[in-house]
């Protein structure tokens, strides 16, 4: 008990301490909540109530693991059902599929797989997509399901205005995911979430084998999961949720707010507790993030606070374009590195829109910055890989059409697309999967008998293959590779024969395999690695050990920390999104999504934004962020990055950018390009550069004076003591590395005396610094300047 409540501040134990009966945790960002969380289950268990009636449910895997680990540490051998919503949903469906018209053995589709299906059901319903796609009927399908809503309901719906076209795919592709045994995502908790509103005997042995049931994250829940949990904690309503609607951010995929807002209406003797203090960033960070969520008005009133140093002020910076904001973040992140040794792994860049990263990439790689971009393509999501995912799919569950449209022709054995078309249209008239219809392909008419052949051999081949079905999840993936030559395929298919990372990627996958049999040398089965395959979430392809500097959206940040934290694009039309401007909920979801943003900062912030912007091919004016006026600015360092544009300067413009390099068509067709004149810029922002003569005025000089003045510039570029040589460098001692100046550095210029770096932009032999003297300030080409820095 005492290793349990050791080290816990009052609400921390308040909430730790709590047995039975509803409780809110209203956890701010960085509270401690999982510490809580974890805590809580040592403690109920250790006041007797059964690790088996105890079930915890998370929103990722990594969330899962981490709670999973610390229970382990205070409470040993205790076997809490600890996993994300749709795992648990999954393995109750296991156990009750025949109820919902399944197989025990049903496939999970993923993303990829239920487009494919929703293809296949929109050619099947005959419905026209000249006026919509395949992924706005999925779209509402999806929320269709997220909301309870049944085909029947939606069809019943639109009788009065004639069915829409999602309500007529509905029913159809309902029936083929049937079909084929299998489910997708949505499904896992649309099932469930019907069969305890259906089936009170069935509700009732659930809630009382899950009497103590804590959610986490519980303010991303949409209606599916309230009503799970909901119909859990009747008979016994020792509901705990933990969870801060200011962290509300995932709306867009059906969260309902208001799961959170009035669980203390759904359970009047809630004991409501609230964790303020956080023990993750700095007051200058809290207080910033802390005075914009105050004007959202949906939302629960938290005093936050921390006993961390004060540390540095936030930086807010307005930059030139989107290229230079890049360049001069991955400036700053490689001399933190090499002058205060820190190292990558502290940073991270946070974006609204994934076509931000690209000019951030591209400074990466040209500085040598090792990065990570999350929610990249996954392991799973790989060609090879989903290749032989499909064959153990199959193997596993022989009425998965898409696993068998997939692999019927992969590797190439002469089964082309008109008879997999004639395989699928046999199997939609009779009602069977496409395996069955290809064991029958003597009946199918139109078939070549050469086509006939190449499909009966496939069939004999998967029959080999399925004997196979119980061996070790090793042995079986390795028969696959080798009755099908896949790798043999792969190497014939590759166009760089260098590249040998497919080949990598099956090695790797059988070590997956391997490791599975390690640790499920009893319970380990085919359907169970496929199940964990399929639910690996986008969060978990974080990778914390990873030395590289992390670029990532600001939805996949959540619940993630680093010492330096960068969000960059803070305008209005990125965040605010553009689409999110019509509705106060969208508007106020924006503010807690840079909330949330901002608080992933521990030591260091910096939110930038840009003047001018690349949209679809030309550079637009851009205008900072509204919420930027929310911020309590006058204690933040406020920055203008200028630059120099010089009329008689060759290097005016850096060409090493592609000008394909802007925000794609895709991600700003709706959006509001804005078209207000004078940027981003602000009062009370530092200039970094002073400004020169503007093009305009250069050009009304008269044509003479102009043509000296040229010349003069010219004569002023040339080297007056000669090129220096390499020997030439070497000899004259030491060389200060340009990464060593920085801002806040003194140092010494034989003629004006010593200053300070106030400021420091640009890179390589362009890298220039604005030095402060006793008589003014002055800028200095880095590279040729004659400055000695000064220690201490």
């Amino acid at each position: 008990m005492d290793a349990i409540l050791k080290g816990l501040t009052e609400p921390q134990t308040e909430a730790v301490t709590h047995l039975d009966g509803p409780l809110l945790i209203l956890a701010g960002p960085g509270s401690g909540k999982t510490r809580v969380v974890t805590h809580r289950i040592a403690h109920m268990i250790s006041q007797g109530i059964p690790a088996s009636q105890i079930a915890a449910l998370t929103f990722t895997n990594k969330a899962a693991e981490e709670m999973r680990a610390r229970v382990e540490n205070l409470a040993p051998g205790k076997a809490v059902w600890m996993g994300t919503f749709h795992r648990f949903c999954a393995q109750l469906l296991r156990r009750y599929a025949s109820m919902v018209g399944l197989s025990e053995n049903y496939s999970i589709y993923d993303t990829s797989d239920s487009k494919q299906a929703m293809k296949r059901a929109i050619e099947v319903a005959k419905i026209s997509t000249s006026h919509t796609s395949p992924e706005q009927i999925a779209s509402t399908i999806s929320n269709a399901k997220n909301r309870l809503v049944t085909p029947e309901m939606m069809l019943s719906g639109a009788k009065h205005s004639g069915p829409t076209m999602a309500a007529r795919v509905y029913p159809v592709y309902q029936q083929q995911l049937l079909t084929a045994n299998a489910v997708d995502f949505d499904d896992l908790l649309f099932h469930i979430a019907l069969l305890l509103k259906e089936n009170p005997d069935l509700r009732s042995e659930l809630d009382s084998r899950f009497r103590y049931i804590l959610v986490d994250e519980y303010q991303d829940t949409n209606l599916a999961q309230y009503a799970i949990v909901r119909a859990l904690s009747i008979d016994h309503p020792n509901l705990s949720v933990t969870g801060d609607p200011d962290q509300s951010i995932y709306g867009w995929r059906g969260a309902d707010i208001n799961n959170i807002l009035d669980f203390e209406k759904d359970y009047p003797a809630v004991k409501t507790v609230r964790l303020e203090q956080n023990y993750r960033s700095t007051p200058n960070i809290l207080r910033a993030a802390d005075q914009l969520i105050r004007n959202n008005r949906r939302r629960k009133h938290k005093e936050l606070f921390t006993h961390n140093d004060e540390g540095d002020p936030v930086v807010l910076r307005i930059y030139e374009n989107g290229y230079q904001e890049a360049d001069g973040i991955a400036d700053e992140i490689s001399d933190a590195i090499q002058v205060e040794g820190l190292r990558p792994r502290d940073f991270a860049i946070l974006y609204r829109m994934n076509a931000l990263s690209r000019s951030v990439e591209h400074s990466m790689r040209r500085r040598r910055l090792a990065y990570q971009i999350i929610n990249g393509l996954e392991f799973y999501q790989r060609k090879e890989i989903k290749d032989l995912l499909a064959y153990l799919h199959l193997i596993n569950n022989p009425k998965h059409d898409v696993a068998f449209q997939r692999i019927v022709n992969t590797p190439t054995r002469a089964i082309g697309a008109k008879t997999v078309k004639r395989l699928r249209e046999y199997a939609d008239r009779h009602h069977i999967p496409m395996l069955e219809a290809a064991r029958n392909v003597d009946a199918v008419e139109g078939l070549a008998k050469r086509s006939a052949t190449a499909v009966k051999k496939f069939v004999e081949m998967y029959e080999r293959m399925a004997i196979k079905a119980t061996a070790t999840l090793e042995d079986l993936l390795r028969y696959v590779v080798d009755e099908t030559k896949y790798e043999a395929y792969l190497l014939r298919s590759v166009v760089d024969q260098q590249d040998s990372s497919a080949v990598a990627n099956v090695d790797e996958f059988i070590t997956a395999a391997v490791e599975f049999d390690r640790y499920h040398p009893d319970d380990g089965s085919l359907e169970l690695f496929l199940e964990q395959a399929a639910l690996v979430a986008d969060t978990d392809a974080f990778e914390d050990t990873s030395d590289r500097v992390t670029l990532m959206t600001l939805h996949a940040a959540k619940g993630l920390e680093f010492p330096r934290v960068f969000i960059i694009g803070v305008e209005d039309g990125l965040l605010p999104h553009s689409r999110s401007k019509d509705t106060d909920s969208g508007f106020e979801e924006e503010r807690r999504l840079l909330f949330v943003g901002i608080t992933r900062g521990k030591e260091r912030l910096q939110l930038s934004c840009c003047k001018t912007r690349n949209f679809r091919g030309e550079s637009r004016p851009a205008i900072s962020s509204p919420f930027f006026n929310e911020l309590p600015l006058g204690e933040m360092k406020k920055i203008e990055s200028e630059r120099s544009l010089d009329f008689f300067d060759d290097d005016a413009y850096d060409d090493s950018y592609p000008e394909s390099w802007d925000l794609p068509d895709e991600d700003t067709a709706n959006d509001e390009t804005p078209t207000d004149q004078g940027g981003a810029g602000g009062n009370g922002f530092v200039k970094e550069k002073k400004e020169k003569p503007m093009f305009d005025e250069a050009c009304q000089l008269p044509e003479e004076e102009l043509k000296e003045i040229v010349q003069r510039k010219k004569k002023a570029k040339q080297p007056v003591a000669g090129i220096q040589t390499a020997a030439d460098l070497l000899s004259s001692g030491p060389v200060t590395p340009l990464t060593a100046y920085r801002e806040g550095t003194q140092v010494r210029h034989d003629e004006y005396g010593d200053g300070m770096i106030v400021s420091v932009t640009g890179r390589g032999p362009k890298r220039t610094a604005t030095i402060r003297f006793d008589d003014g300030e002055r800028n200095f080409r880095l590279a040729f300047a004659q400055l000695e820095v000064i220690d201490g």
